[in-house]
């Protein structure tokens, strides 16, 4: 049978932990590393091209129709984060504030990025097996496709989703039965219109955190996209928004908190 779901996961930020970069500062590790995931029924697998492209249409003077947000100014970014959030998909973010972290926790390459995708997918997995009831096309599960990132080995991270689900860690809460570890994939972002909707969806959750160059942080990206941002029983912040550490232990700015607030 075909899986029931499609996912689609990006990042926003690095995994660096040392040199971090200051507003108005060039080069340096970001403050941040949000992972996010686009979710959608498998009957959806053609549709999100038309999805992009009605959003490179509501923007003749580009000359692409390729969509990356970074390169979007304000207003064109509020219009991608509007036509995303009128699609039936689901949004979810895992945001990673890396100034608390001691240097000496996460010293192996990629060990970061896995530790919190495993995050990530955890809710991807409850969120699957939420909507169950009303999907009943496929076999339930979910197939995962990761913009490819440099340095990054996805039969490694296949491995590391092979030992979590052996090894019976009750720390580990990932709903298995819905997660195709052998499905897990990589493309590049330029190839896959579902890839650049879900960096549309990691680089608004990073505009609210992540100060740029002027210090500032833009919550209405973030905001926009609440409609589609998963939640269960009304509660964003264990689901649709894991914020890591826990909100109170990452010395959040008064404009850093409105994200909170507003997920509350």
């Amino acid at each position: 049978m075909t899986h029931s779901y499609l996912a689609f996961i990006d990042e926003s930020g690095d995994d660096g932990l040392e040199k971090f970069r200051e507003p108005g500062g060039r080069g340096g590790s970001s403050s941040w590393l949000i992972l996010s995931a686009c979710l959608f029924r498998q009957v959806y697998s053609l549709d999100a091209v038309t999805w992009r492209d009605e959003i490179s249409a509501k923007m003749p003077e580009k000359r692409s129709r390729a969509l990356h947000f970074a390169e979007l100014n304000h207003n064109q970014r509020v219009v991608a984060a509007q036509t995303i959030a009128t699609k039936p998909v689901r949004a979810l973010s895992v945001l990673a504030a890396k100034r608390p972290i001691p240097k000496d926790i996460y010293t192996e390459k990629n060990q970061l990025y896995f530790y919190m995708t495993r995050y990530l997918i955890e809710r991807l997995s409850w969120l699957s097996r939420d909507l169950r009831p009303r999907v009943p096309e496929g076999d339930g599960r979910v197939a995962i496709t990761f913009s490819r990132r440099g340095g990054m080995s996805y039969d490694a991270f296949r491995e590391y989703l092979r030992r979590l689900k052996a090894s019976n860690d009750k720390e580990v809460r990932i709903h298995w039965p819905v997660i195709d570890i052998d499905a897990v994939d990589a493309k590049d972002h330029s190839s896959s219109a579902s890839l650049q909707l879900v960096d549309a969806i990691a680089s608004s959750f990073a505009s609210a955190v992540e100060p740029n160059i002027y210090g500032n942080c833009e919550l209405r990206y973030a905001e926009i996209l609440k409609p589609i941002t998963y939640r269960r029983k009304g509660n964003y912040l264990s689901y649709g928004v894991k914020v890591v550490p826990k909100p109170e232990d990452c010395g959040l700015s008064e404009e850093q908190m409105r994200l909170i607030e507003l997920f509350k």
